[in-house]
């Protein structure tokens, strides 16, 4: 039913394009005016991205620079144009910022909503809405009351910062190294409390008076505190020393000095365990990560000083994770990508080690999907030098492929070579295709060595058996190098293959005799079962007879008797 419905919706589109292009052909017909696709911004894209890290600027220019003004009256009067066009022009980007929520798209039930009327529907409906309007209010009219010597009423712009906490979400999911950047913003953090603070230990030394006590700031009239570079500088460092706690500060004399200290030591603390929880957060994210992608060496070297006394392995050991982390080897790549959807998985480890697998000449001529296949099943090891990859007679279960590095073909004395191995060529397919007539079987016929550092795919003979059952091409082509292999090294029984062939022949003859057997027997069965029940029928209609005529002496016994009685 199912293929028949799109058998019929395939008919309905093609009536459908038939009838289109007859109306387009037709003379004289009007033609219909082509809607403008309006363009709807990805959430998850790059332009809508960009504009977040545009809004940034804006964000923390009012974050920084309104508090700086407020508490500094001449940098405000200094510098009062300057600072109206930046603060008009943030304004703009704030307009511009509602705007493009009416052409952001939004996910529903997993799908992208490209509705203007939706999207316009969901942002006004939310309180991201209600606060980007109070942000952009006009609230610098009160300049007309108060002057322009008050940038505090341009506060509400404060509420803008729910996208600035978007915006670092999003870098820190999109930049190649989050750790950093989650230093970086916590350092940011830092440096807007002190700076804060600073402008706010400023305004109540303006408050309490210019040199009334050692604890304010020195009387602005002591040659060279004037300065504002100075002012600010000096508050800064005093509010660094309060809240880092280091060095001495001068002691507060009034009350309001005492309720500014007692603050920010309270901040200080809640802030010094902020600091240590993020860095110790942080430090274990790069931890879990470097084991991520490099086992961690101290539990194999303790186990090493603790039961194995040859120094010389204990150094093998120590210099393959040493070559691990210093050239970014990866050894459990599947623990990696885990948690990936498998189709996505694919895609990447595809992305990564496919240039690679085509190097490989078994496999250059093999189907796209064949390729996609093996690379989920690969699992990269790294050998170092003079280790055996595998050795004459072991039982082989995985075949190699070599990525990079060099290994060598030796002799059973380990140090004549007969051959050298280099990047894309495999070695090991024949200990795991079962060719008829390897006089070998399933054993190593070589020894191979890693002459350096060698990192090689893996192939284990249950993942290429699983593979190519659905290639048999690829399997015919891998048998075929296989034999040819086996001949030069004379390997290869051609008249053990040729009986062993004779033999499967003779065993699909006798298969292929005992099922035509086996369909007449079951044909003559067949028909006796049918001869038995129509006998069973046909007993049964007698007797149902025999049963009735019984009835009918049984009655006509009793109608005479009845009749004998006076």
């Amino acid at each position: 039913m199912n293929r028949l419905a799109r058998v019929f919706r395939a008919k309905d589109r093609e009536g459908e394009a038939k009838l289109i292009k007859t109306e387009e052909s037709t003379p004289g017909a009007a033609p219909k005016p082509r809607q403008e696709k309006k363009r709807i911004l990805d959430p998850s894209g790059d332009y809508y991205y960009w504009w977040l890290v545009t809004m940034v600027f804006p964000i923390m220019y009012n974050w920084i620079i309104l508090i700086c003004r407020s508490c500094f009256p001449e940098l405000q009067r200094k510098y009062l144009f300057l600072w109206l066009a930046l603060d008009y022009l943030c304004d703009l980007l704030y307009l511009l910022d509602i705007g493009v929520h009416f052409y952001t798209g939004f996910l529903e039930q997993g799908i992208l909503i490209q509705d203007r009327s939706k999207i316009s529907r969901h942002y006004t409906c939310s309180s991201a809405f209600l606060l980007d309007l109070l942000s952009v209010m006009p609230t610098d009219l009160l300049y007309l009351r108060l002057g322009l010597a008050t940038p505090a009423v341009r506060a509400n712009r404060f509420l803008r910062s729910p996208r600035l906490f978007e915006a670092f979400d999003r870098i820190e999911t999109r930049t190649a190294h989050p750790n950093s950047f989650r230093i970086s913003k916590l350092m940011l953090y830092v440096f807007i409390t002190i700076h804060w603070n600073a402008c706010v230990y400023f305004a109540l030394s303006g408050y309490v008076g210019y040199g009334a006590d050692k604890w304010v700031y020195p009387n602005v009239s002591i040659p060279g505190f004037e300065r504002l570079l100075r002012q600010y500088l000096y508050s800064f460092y005093f509010s660094t020393l309060i809240l880092t706690t280091v060095g001495d500060t001068p002691m507060p004399h009034r009350e309001e000095e005492f309720l500014f200290m007692a603050a920010d030591f309270l901040l200080a603390v809640m802030g010094f365990a902020t600091i240590m929880g993020s860095m110790t957060s942080v430090i274990s994210n790069m931890n879990q990560a470097d084991d991520a992608f490099v086992p961690n060496s101290d539990l194999v070297k303790g186990y090493l000083r603790t039961h194995c006394p040859n120094r010389r392995l204990q150094n093998r050991v120590v210099e393959w994770y040493q070559h691990l982390q210093m050239e970014k080897k990866m050894t459990n790549e599947l623990q990696i990508l885990q948690h990936l959807p498998e189709r996505l998985r694919a895609e990447v480890a595809v992305s990564v080690h496919l240039p690679t697998l085509r190097k490989v000449q078994i496999f250059q001529s093999c189907e796209q999907s064949l390729l996609e296949e093996l690379v989920l099943k690969l699992k990269p090891q790294v050998y170092s030098p003079g280790e055996y990859v595998c050795k004459k007679g072991d039982v082989g279960r995985e075949m190699y492929f070599i990525r990079e590095g060099k290994l060598a073909v030796v002799a059973d004395d380990g140090v004549t070579q007969y051959a050298v191995l280099g990047e894309g060529l495999y070695f090991g397919e024949i200990s795991i295709i079962n060719i008829k007539g390897n006089k070998s079987g399933n054993r190593r016929t070589a020894n191979i060595k890693s002459i350096g550092f060698s990192d090689l795919f893996c192939l284990s003979k249950e993942d290429l058996t699983e593979v190519l059952a659905e290639f048999p091409s690829a399997k015919a082509m891998l048998e075929a190098k296989g034999r040819e292999i086996l001949l030069k090294m004379d390997k290869l029984d051609v008249n053990a293959e040729a009986a062993e062939i004779a033999q499967l022949q003779e065993e699909e003859r006798r298969t292929a005799a005992l099922e035509e057997g086996l369909d007449a027997l079951q044909t003559k069965l067949a028909r006796i079962l049918a001869g038995l029940e129509s006998s069973a029928f046909k007993v049964a209609l007698r007797l149902e007879r025999l049963e009735w005529q019984m009835r009918e002496w049984g009655a006509e016994e009793e109608a005479e008797r009845e009749g004998a009685e006076p």
